[in-house]
């Protein structure tokens, strides 16, 4: 059953018995006040026919000494048909509580007479076939004579009242509950359009459309589900992609592994099976010898940038305070022999949180790449300062640079902007990938300002690690 459906249900139900128990409520209220009001006005009525009758007895002439039975009933006659209720009915009775005087029509028991006495006014309401009566009941002293002095009241008037409320009642209550139904149903469509919404967005979404959105339309919880819901979804939709991308990014490094392997291959390959299928000259031997050594350290050095890739990203990092000093130190004595370039250093002093051989790999490989973009005598620049986000690591060279759609890749595993030129300098496209997996354990990352043909700015800031040791 839906939701809509639930609710409307649920609304009829409580109207229906609000409905019913204020209705009831209501009509009985209405009617016991009007029974209230005719038993007040027959028991005055009562008590004056009781002081009609007494001084009617004082009014007979003092022929007897005790008020006689047939002046009784005539004084009684006198009253029943000298009043404006024509519908007066009355029964006199002595004191033993035999009938003296009765009306016709005057049809109820005895049961009221016998809890009548001298101190207590009496009644009760009776029901006589289709007619309801007030019974009431009082004693009469009249010369020295003890009566009882009953009287009915016709008070179907207001039984009949009761009834026709009751049906007014139902009446509106059904017409109520048909016009609540058609406007909750409105009502609860409306209230639930978020979740039909929502409940759509999640079809579409199971079916593979991961870019579609839930409507949001309030601002009530529903429409704040409705914006988690759409949050949720993006977060899931950037996890697709990471996913997606990842799984390519594998596929891709598979095959640029398997290719740059393929290369070096070959080389080997083919040089071994030259020397050993035929006899060379010294210096085609010699040649092919090299060949084959400089493809072998290119492998090595692959394999080895390879196995320091996998090992970043699975080892745990002990993090010691570094002199800046040590590492442009270190920079200095390892490319102190490399005399094709112009290197210049320029640093401020001072204390950085790192594991000091991971920043030395990311800064010689930086420094690497530097020399492999430049052209023999291209000054490279190094530099190390101060600044308020930490300790700013920049290596600027003059080379062919780096166009800025090729930038975001570079980080890949053997990725090349010119694989000609990289391969001329036995470079595979891991260097940076490397890096990148080192600074990502210091909490850092490159940062890159190139333009092609006027060189390159590689940086990145160590952060303050806090009370790391």
């Amino acid at each position: 059953m839906k939701f809509s459906i639930k609710l409307l249900l649920c609304t009829m139900i409580v109207m229906a018995i609000a409905f019913g128990f204020s209705g009831f409520y209501f009509v009985n209220y209405v009617f016991e006040t009007a029974l209230d009001r005719e038993v007040g006005q027959a028991l005055d009525e009562n008590s004056i026919l009781r002081f009609a009758f007494e001084t009617a007895a004082l009014n007979v002439p003092a022929k007897y000494d005790v008020l006689q039975d047939h002046t009784i009933e005539q004084i009684a006659s006198n009253m029943e048909t000298g009043g404006h209720d024509s519908s007066r009915l009355l029964r006199l009775s002595d004191e033993e509580k035999n009938v003296l005087y009765i009306s016709s029509g005057f049809e109820a028991d005895n049961g009221l007479l016998g809890q009548t006495d001298e101190n207590t006014k009496t009644y009760r309401v009776i029901r006589q076939e289709d007619s309801y009566y007030i019974q009431t009941g009082i004693t009469v002293n009249a010369l020295d004579r003890i009566l009882y002095l009953e009287t009915l009241k016709d008070v179907s008037e207001v039984f009949r009242e009761r009834q026709l409320g009751f049906s007014v009642y139902r009446r509106v209550t059904i017409l109520m509950l048909v016009f609540g139904t058609v406007l909750m149903l409105v009502i609860s469509s409306w209230l639930t359009k978020p979740i039909r919404l929502l409940t759509r967005a999640t079809k579409r979404m199971a079916a593979g459309d991961y870019g579609y959105r839930a409507r949001q339309i309030s601002n009530d919880e529903l429409g704040q589900l409705t914006t988690d819901f759409n949050h949720m979804a993006n977060v899931l939709e950037e996890n697709i992609n990471k996913l997606e991308e990842e799984i390519q990014a594998r596929e891709d490094f598979v095959a640029a592994f398997a290719h740059e392997l393929k290369t070096p291959l070959t080389a080997i390959i083919g040089y071994a099976d030259m020397l050993r299928s035929r006899k060379l000259d010294e210096e085609k031997s010699f040649l092919s010898a090299n060949y084959i050594y400089t493809e072998g350290k290119r492998l090595e050095a692959m394999s080895l940038r390879l196995l320091d890739i996998i090992v970043t990203k699975k080892e745990e990092v002990q993090f010691q305070l570094v002199p800046a000093a040590s590492l442009f130190d270190y920079l200095k004595d390892m490319f102190a022999s490399h005399t094709e370039m112009e290197f210049h250093f320029q640093y401020e002093s001072g204390m950085v949180r790192a594991e000091a051989n991971l920043i030395k790999s990311v800064l010689v490989n930086l420094l690497d790449n530097a020399c492999k973009a430049s052209e023999p005598g291209s000054p490279i620049e190094v530099r190390g300062k101060l600044t308020e986000r930490g300790y700013r690591f920049e290596v600027k060279d003059m080379g062919v640079g780096i166009p800025r759609e090729e930038q975001k890749n570079i980080t890949k595993a053997f990725y090349m902007v010119d694989k000609s030129r990289s391969r001329s300098k036995n470079g595979a496209g891991l260097g940076l990938a490397l890096c990148a997996e080192i600074l990502l354990l210091h909490g850092s990352k490159l940062e890159i300002e190139s333009e092609p043909g006027k060189g390159s700015c590689i940086s990145f800031v160590l952060p303050d690690k806090g009370g790391m040791e």
